[in-house]
């Protein structure tokens, strides 16, 4: 299995090189090559392969922004008509061009970032903009309403304030006004690309301001099927907290819904295995009552502590004492977002919000 960095293969450079090509006649294919694939090239990661594609590029383009953009524009042009228009990550070097050689040219760097996102996406390229020009912000709310389904998710997607992987802009953590502004022009937006980003938007949101996406809960929900959907994975991070009011929004009242038989089969689990349990879930209620199900892993830390992180089973609808029986399994095989202790770590069963039941287990190496 080849590395994600490995997008930037000697092919890839070829089919671009001849692109350029086509649009830069004097353009030097050769040169170009050898100054991508410098002795260093080989050791070099992802991003650190896309910044050096930007600066060797950069010398081979005018110095003046607007006069090289007009070239990437043709460049774009060509790319779509000889490869289609299905989007490549290894174009991000373009998004990177933008910030890197744009920056000081606002307004030029407005139209190219319109434009390129339309390709690959701009969400990265855009946040040194939002530092540098508070007025980048109302011009998202323009693009909320453009006609590229690309370009509005661009509006969301590069304002949120937790972009994961992308620069931190304080600003929008801060004060989200601005951003939800842009957000209620979205709301029922006719592409699901859009929506998605939108909810991811307000689950960034609701991490620093969970008042802000409460009353947006209450004031968005039963707009549309579509909207309502945008609401509930916006609210997610406030679901699994067991907020009080976001429960109550969706009705998710835990009372008179029992859970028994809770038990773990594995309660030594080594690295590489995983944790299986099971119990049983009974609306003791005399109508039918929605039940969200998930359960929570408190992993031990490096420092002894244990640290929550919730998981959904399922959410549905059960009917007067309704009962299911629930079996799952949870792997602890090593992976790069988590490192795993050895030691006493707990399980427990969350039904609307609420702890039910907790028991521990251990991880062994």
């Amino acid at each position: 299995m080849s590395a994600l960095k490995d997008i930037y293969s000697p092919e890839f450079y070829n089919r671009f090189s001849n692109t350029l090509l086509q649009v830069l006649p004097d353009f030097d294919k050769k040169l170009f090559t050898e100054k991508i694939f410098t002795p260093a090239f080989l050791a070099m990661e992802l991003k650190e392969r896309m910044r050096h594609t930007t600066k060797v590029l950069h010398e081979f383009l005018p110095e003046n922004f607007n006069d090289a953009f007009s070239i990437i524009e043709k460049l774009i042009a060509k790319l779509r008509e000889n490869y289609g228009t299905g989007e490549s990550l290894a174009y991000i070097f373009l998004p990177d061009y933008i910030e890197i050689y744009g920056i000081d040219d606002y307004e030029n760097s407005v139209k190219a970032l319109e434009f390129t996102t339309q390709f690959i996406s701009c969400e990265f390229g855009i946040r040194p903009f939002l530092i540098k020009y508070p007025e980048m912000l109302a011009q998202m709310k323009v693009w909320s309403k453009h006609e590229s389904p690309k370009v509005r998710r661009l509006a969301s997607e590069g304002s949120r304030s937790k972009l994961p992987w992308a620069m931190a802009v304080p600003e929008l953590k801060k004060n989200p006004d601005l951003v939800i502004e842009i957000l209620e022009n979205l709301k029922a937006d006719s592409s699901e690309y859009v929506r998605r980003s939108v909810a991811n938007n307000l689950n960034d949101i609701a991490k620093d301001h969970p008042e802000k996406v409460l009353e947006i809960a209450r004031n968005w929900k039963g707009i549309s099927k579509e909207t309502d959907a945008i609401v509930k994975h916006g609210a997610r991070t406030l679901l699994k907290q067991g907020h009080p009011e976001i429960l109550k929004i969706y009705g998710l009242d835990s009372k008179n819904i029992d859970v028994s038989n809770f038990e773990i089969h594995t309660p030594k689990v080594k690295i590489g295995d995983s944790l299986e349990f099971s119990f049983t879930v009974k609306n003791d209620n005399n109508n039918n009552q929605i039940v969200r199900l998930e359960y929570g892993i408190y992993y031990k830390k490096s420092k002894g502590h244990l640290a929550k992180k919730v998981f959904k089973i399922s959410e549905k609808e059960y009917f007067p004492n309704e009962i299911i029986n629930i079996r799952r399994k949870q792997s602890f095989k090593i992976i790069t977002t988590r490192v795993f202790y050895a030691g006493m770590h707990q399980l427990s069963i969350i039904v609307n919000g609420e702890e039910k039941v907790l028991k521990d287990f251990e991880i062994e190496f």
